[in-house]
């Protein structure tokens, strides 16, 4: 049997996170609510988790990188299902802004809802004091990487 490449432990914290998140995404879409994409839930989650009330759809395909054909197709779909509202911005006469409608914030309450049983799974298998430990790395590397792409 050939010995295994050490490889640099950047590359395996990477490849880890990489991993973790393609298993994570692909199990959460299978619980979201109908009509809700993983698209859909992340710019959802992003316009509420920062307190965005209006928002014009080029900033959030800025913070969510992708691009603006992405976001006005992902749009399109919530503004169909009335979870966003997509208007004329008053103060830019070209431009438009998204808002998130109160459905659109219960239909992020009922996927993170959703998810709680794949949260339970995981916390009967790895303590919650285990998460936290590693939450003040992920959120620093998270830093760094946001701020290198500014």
């Amino acid at each position: 049997m050939k010995p295994r490449l050490q490889d640099p432990p950047a590359f395996v914290f990477f490849n880890e996170v990489g991993i973790i998140e393609h298993l994570s995404r692909t199990a959460a879409e299978r619980v979201l609510p109908r009509g809700l994409s993983m698209a859909g839930f992340g710019l959802l989650n992003h316009m509420i988790r920062l307190g965005h009330e209006r928002r014009a759809p080029a900033k959030i395909a800025a913070a969510l990188q992708v691009t603006k054909g992405a976001i006005t197709q992902t749009l399109k779909r919530l503004e169909a299902e009335g979870l966003v509202t997509v208007e004329p911005d008053p103060s830019d006469g070209r431009g438009k802004a998204v808002s998130v409608t109160p459905a659109g914030r219960q239909a992020r309450q009922e996927a993170i809802a959703a998810l709680d049983p794949l949260f339970a799974d995981l916390l009967a298998q790895v303590d919650v004091a285990e998460i936290e430990a590693v939450l003040p790395t992920l959120q620093k590397v998270r830093q760094v990487l946001d701020a290198a792409r500014d």
